[in-house]
């Protein structure tokens, strides 16, 4: 008839396919995920550092850190009505 031909039709084995794009994905999810961990440590020591930097100049004296406006030395808020 002239809907097909009777010659039996090669059928392409979706199992390896499928198994060579799972292996693919995770190679993929791999690689993602060492690039997301590099990224997070360097984060992690930027912010480390800038921490560290910033504490280095507070303190009580001399520093620049915020000055409290409730000390009694000073003219803080609490100063103003003494």
């Amino acid at each position: 008839m002239c809907f097909g031909s009777s010659k039996p039709q090669a059928v392409a084995p979706a199992a390896v396919e499928n198994q060579a794009a799972a292996a693919a994905q995770v190679e993929t999810d791999m690689a993602t995920r060492e690039e997301d961990e590099r990224r997070a440590k360097a984060k992690k020591e930027d912010i480390t550092e800038a921490l560290t930097a910033r504490s280095a100049g507070k303190g009580k004296r001399g520093g620049t850190g915020r000055a409290s406006l409730l000390t009694s030395t000073g003219g803080g808020f609490l100063g103003r009505f003494k």
